[in-house]
């Protein structure tokens, strides 16, 4: 899996096709999608006109918590994949935790362990799951998760996750990694502390003559991090992936993680139903 890719949450159908073709010719080679963002068929279009070869990308998608259960996986995935116009997926993961129904939880990932044992996806996983979700989880199933997908940026580190994925052999992978979420989900976006903003950011780009947006990409890499930044501007998406000709010191991530507030800025996975965001 590629150390960085393209988000495309709240990317809107129309701006979906071309930012996807955008970001891989501009060199990405990881897309990352859901069922729930509603543009599943604009990332499959803007693939195949991108003309890279399918099997030089990795795709994912994710299964939203109205389809959760055995079957309904099975069904679900099916659309995900006819969609996307692709024969298989690189991952698939589930999109939130539900520790109020473990066993729907349950059984929605072992719909995903078969379609992992018949070749119809490379790799499963889940999503803003906390190491209890996990541990959960596991106690259930038989496949660790090969991914965890959570909200992750300077302001909310989310060490705890990290640390036990690792122990774990599950790669963390970053949502909202330069914290737009504040913005997306904040009653008032134009009170919210941008990490873009912080001093000690804005002075290493200074510093490396990078955007405040590369240095904090860049902070992801250093700590072994997947990060799926989202843009729909050519020159935003071109430059989010230009941050592998410089790294940051172990100085200089460590003062990146001082930034950390502990304050998430999504949806408590907690306080998550099989009903919520209906």
């Amino acid at each position: 899996m590629p150390a960085l890719g393209l988000g495309v949450y709240q990317s809107t159908p129309e701006e979906t096709v071309p930012a996807v073709e955008s970001a891989i010719k501009s060199g990405y080679r990881l897309i990352d999608t859901a069922a729930a963002y509603g543009n599943e068929k604009e990332v499959g279009e803007g693939i195949r006109r991108s003309g890279v070869d399918r099997s030089d990308l990795f795709v994912i998608t994710k299964l939203w918590l109205t389809d959760y259960g055995y079957n309904s996986t099975l069904r679900a995935f099916d659309t995900s994949l006819s969609n996307l116009g692709l024969d298989h997926l690189d991952l698939y993961l589930l999109h939130w935790p539900v520790p109020s129904d473990l066993d729907a939880t349950a059984a929605s990932y072992k719909a995903a362990e078969k379609l992992l044992a018949d070749g119809r996806v490379r790799a499963i996983g889940v999503c803003n799951s906390s190491p209890d979700h996990l541990t959960g989880l596991m106690e259930r199933t038989e496949v660790v998760p090969a991914v965890n997908q959570v909200e992750l940026h300077p302001h909310f580190t989310q060490s705890d996750v990290r640390d036990f994925d690792t122990r774990h052999g599950v790669i963390t992978q970053s949502w909202s990694p330069i914290g737009g979420v504040n913005r997306y989900f904040a009653a008032a976006p134009s009170s919210v502390k941008d990490p873009l903003q912080d001093q000690v950011v804005t002075e290493l780009a200074a510093k490396y003559g990078k955007t405040p947006a590369q240095v904090i990409l860049r902070w992801h890499i250093g700590h072994g991090l997947c990060a799926i930044p989202k843009s729909v501007t050519p020159h935003r998406i071109a430059e989010n992936i230009d941050i592998f000709d410089f790294s940051l010191s172990s100085t200089e991530v460590a003062a990146i993680d001082a930034l950390d507030t502990g304050v998430r800025g999504g949806p408590n996975p907690d306080e998550v139903r099989l009903d919520s965001f209906s």
